[in-house]
């Protein structure tokens, strides 16, 4: 995998709780037809055991249609599977700690809130950056919020790639794709709708800026 040609347009992440009577994998797949472009698995509350089989079956999905997967948090998860990359937050394994773990050809991305927390995780060789939250979200009730202006000034000043992350959904995602990031993260945008393909497809031709 190219890490430089990644796509971080459409950035799904999921979410079980939200799934209703779904299956995740079905999910995941309708939401790739309809232009999803990344693949984060982020499950908070799974065994060890369980985290590994569900990630591997999401693995073949990504893997069948090129799109990256990452694991979030898990860097165990994400090397016993082989998934692209991690995304990790501020009070997860920190980064060159996870880099030494996978090594120089898997993707880091790195949750930040501030313009500093930005810089050091570019420093520290970040391959991208999710910042948020920049709209309240229930799938993250402690994210500290972010304007949709202070995230344009830390795309501004960041040589990375940037997805912005929190209570994004069809509303809101134009204004979003405006300050410049490289993507958008959703959540129940995508996974909490009866149709997944349906409802990528519509964001994608509404976050077009």
């Amino acid at each position: 995998m190219n890490k430089g040609a990644i796509d971080y347009s459409l950035y799904l992440v999921t979410d079980r709780d939200l799934l209703g009577t779904k299956d995740l994998g079905a999910t995941v797949e309708e939401a790739i037809k309809g232009g999803a472009t990344l693949v984060q698995i982020r499950e908070k509350n799974l065994s060890t055991l369980e985290f590994f089989q569900l990630a591997g079956e999401i693995k073949v999905i990504t893997q069948k249609h090129g799109v990256p997967f990452i694991v979030n948090d898990r860097v165990d998860i994400a090397l016993a599977v082989d998934a692209d990359g991690v995304h990790i937050g501020q009070e997860d394994m920190p980064l060159p700690v996870a880099r030494k773990l996978l090594g120089p050809a898997k993707v880091i991305g790195v949750s930040v809130s501030t313009f500093e927390q930005a810089l050091l995780a570019q420093q520290e060789g970040a391959d991208y950056l999710g910042i948020g939250a920049v709209f309240p979200t229930a799938t993250k009730g402690d994210a500290d919020s972010v304007s949709l202006e202070e995230l344009r000034e830390i795309k501004a000043r960041i040589r990375v790639p940037v997805v912005a992350i929190g209570g994004i959904n069809k509303n809101n995602i134009h204004s979003v794709m405006t300050t410049g990031v490289d993507g958008a993260a959703v959540v129940s945008a995508i996974v909490a709708c009866a149709d997944p393909y349906e409802a990528a497809l519509h964001l994608r031709r509404v976050m077009k800026v």
